[in-house]
């Protein structure tokens, strides 16, 4: 009797039933135990290839009741590890093993483990499979796309969806009535899948636990399944416009700036407003037009050029590697799509600074969040070097250019020539209107709004300017530095003084030695101070709380109409802590921290607690 180990590939093929009964009868079938559990491991992943192992499974235990062969499985079940590493090779060397124990003949459909078997001295039978050739016509997730339509939505037992119209006139429809199954969604991957592998302009561009992002032609093509998605879906999304950049009817005066001047560009807008359509046209500008290198950096690679620009992804899954052969390419100008992580913006900086013209395309709600987004992320009298154009791009058109520069002035609301400093101005590019400065003002970087700036300077005296607002804020700041308990009040007298009202606990530590300490505190804060003692108001009043304790939680009630304020808590004559009453007219301490201990305990003695109410501009 013939002795067979057929190993996993051909059972997943479905030949090893066929091929006894025509050339090997009554033979002997021996199934290493790595087998099935091989199988098993591609079924619980819901691979076609282990539900097609486990039929011929089945059709070889039929085979063998009715007499035809003999099966028995032999060997041990391999552990997880081994599973899991099946792809080095592992399991093909258990069953090879097997083979050459039995004296057997090792059948199989794997060219490698046919050589290797035959190296090692076992009998192969050899299966060679025949390959169908793979249509590569238009896919059934294509068939979806008509006119107009950028993006195709679906998912398992939910009705396929689409969007389509242009930028800022986009619509959500519905394709069809009937609802897609699992099995629907899982032969639409599957073509896109095996067309992605042959096909020279598809690629699989992320292939990680539950999820693949394919760019197939002009589509990029996210697959997602479970543990990563809740469900089976598939998203696909088209450019649908593709455009000059003469088609968003820009001035003379901002071509000359792209053309000459600018190199640090960023486009920006909020998600589907016609960013990468927009650099996608600046692209092929540079390229045609102006006859410079042009290369992106795209991760995905998913802007719609033509095959003179080069299109990069990360290298080994890390953009500053792609970064590091840019810079030997020396491409004129790098599109960066999109710039969104800390690394993105330091990678964008590091290769503006090296002399590559850049735009990078970047996520914001307003065209001044575009430039934010660099601070703290760059120093910032470097920001200027890095971006001197921001482009806002709204439904598909050019809403807002601004340009930025460096120079040194006294920012707008300070008079004093003291505090002159380095000003990043950001100027509507076309009408040349400062709209906002960026500068440092003691710790703080501060954005200045110049239109909000002066309307709020228009209002009544009572109400405080922005200027106002940030010196207070600086000098309360440095203040608590040499006096960390003190009450005070800080206004502006004029543009060049400030006054600082201070308790008369804490006046000689703020004025120091011969005035040294204000001395510093003015340096420090760039404007000259005079001090004045404090008239301190009595808040002594003090009025007894109802307390409660319900469970784990000890609640002070107050009226309704003390919502909001804030309370002094006053236990034996002794301060305790400062708090909030809560929107349920109470405030509430778990028992088991410390203030609620003593309150307890004060409790238990039959001592009221006090609650004072706290007037916060002595604090």
């Amino acid at each position: 009797m013939v002795k067979i180990v057929p190993d996993t590939s051909i059972i997943i093929d479905q030949q090893v039933s066929r091929i006894v009964q025509e050339e090997y009868e009554n033979a002997e079938i021996l199934i290493p135990e790595a087998v099935p559990s091989e199988i098993e491991n591609h079924a619980n992943k819901r691979k076609e290839i282990g539900y097609q192992g486990l039929e011929e499974l089945k059709e070889l235990r039929r085979l063998n009741e009715e007499g035809i062969i003999t099966l028995t499985f032999v060997g041990r079940r391999p552990k997880l590890e081994e599973i899991s590493i099946a792809g080095g090779g592992e399991i093909d060397a258990m069953i090879r093993d097997i083979a050459r124990k039995y004296h057997a003949i090792l059948m199989t459909s794997d060219k490698l483990q046919k050589e290797i078997a035959e190296a090692q001295g076992v009998e192969t039978h050899f299966y060679k499979k025949e390959i169908e050739p793979l249509q590569t016509g238009p896919t059934e997730l294509e068939s979806y796309f008509s006119k107009d339509i950028s993006s195709i939505h679906l998912r398992e037992n939910i009705t396929p969806m689409a969007k389509k119209g242009t930028p800022g006139h986009v619509e959500l429809v519905e394709l069809d009535y009937i609802p897609l199954r699992y099995r629907d969604l899982d032969r639409i991957a599957k073509e896109v899948i095996e067309q992605a592998k042959i096909r020279h302009d598809c690629f699989i561009e992320i292939d990680k636990k539950g999820v693949k992002v394919i760019q197939f032609d002009d589509l990029r093509i996210t697959i997602a399944k479970p543990p990563f998605a809740d469900g089976f879906e598939i998203t696909a999304i088209k450019p649908v416009n593709k455009l000059d950049l003469e088609d968003y009817n820009i001035s003379d005066k901002l071509l000359e700036r792209l053309s000459n001047d600018s190199k640090g560009i960023l486009v920006a807008g909020s998600p589907g407003a016609g960013k990468s359509t927009f650099a996608q046209a600046l692209a092929e500008y540079y390229y045609y037009d102006m006859d410079q290198i042009v290369k992106t950096m795209e991760s995905p690679r998913d802007l719609n050029l033509d095959d003179n620009i080069t299109q990069y992804a990360p290298l080994e899954g890390d953009m500053e590697n792609t970064a590091d052969i840019l810079l030997l390419v020396r491409p004129d100008f790098t599109i960066f799509d999109e710039v969104r992580k800390t690394r993105d913006f330091e990678i964008y900086s590091d290769m503006r600074l090296a002399g590559v013209g850049m735009v990078g395309v970047v996520h914001a709600t307003k065209a001044i969040d575009a430039v934010q987004r660099f601070l703290g992320r760059s120093e910032l009298g470097v920001i200027p070097s890095v971006i001197d154009t921001t482009i806002y791009i709204e439904n598909g058109e050019v809403a807002t250019v601004y340009s930025i520069e460096l120079t040194v002035k006294v920012p707008t609301g300070m008079l004093e020539a003291d505090l002159s400093r380095p000003v990043i101005e950001i100027k509507d590019f076309e009408t040349g209107e400062l709209f906002y400065e960026i500068y440092t003002y003691g710790e703080q970087t501060i954005v200045m709004d110049i239109n909000k700036a002066a309307t709020q300077q228009e209002k009544t005296e009572e109400e405080k300017s922005p200027v106002s607002k940030i010196v207070e804020k600086v000098l309360r700041k440095e203040v608590n530095k040499v006096a960390p308990n003190a009450i005070m009040e800080v206004s502006l007298i004029s543009d060049k003084r400030a006054l600082l009202e201070i308790d008369p606990d804490h006046t000689g530590a703020v004025i120091g030695k011969n005035g040294r300490t204000i001395a510093k505190i003015e340096e420090r804060a760039g404007i000259s101070i005079e001090v004045e003692e404090l008239e301190i108001k009595d808040i002594d009043t003090k009025t007894p709380i109802n307390v409660n304790v319900s469970g784990n939680y000890l609640s002070l009630n107050f009226n309704k109409e003390d919502i909001g304020a804030s309370y002094d808590i006053i236990v034996e004559e002794e301060y305790l802590f400062t708090a909030t009453v809560g929107k349920k007219a109470n405030i509430r301490l778990k028992k088991d921290i410390e203030m609620a201990e003593i309150i307890i305990k004060a409790m238990k003695k039959n001592e009221p607690v006090y609650a004072r109410l706290r007037n916060e501009d002595l604090y």
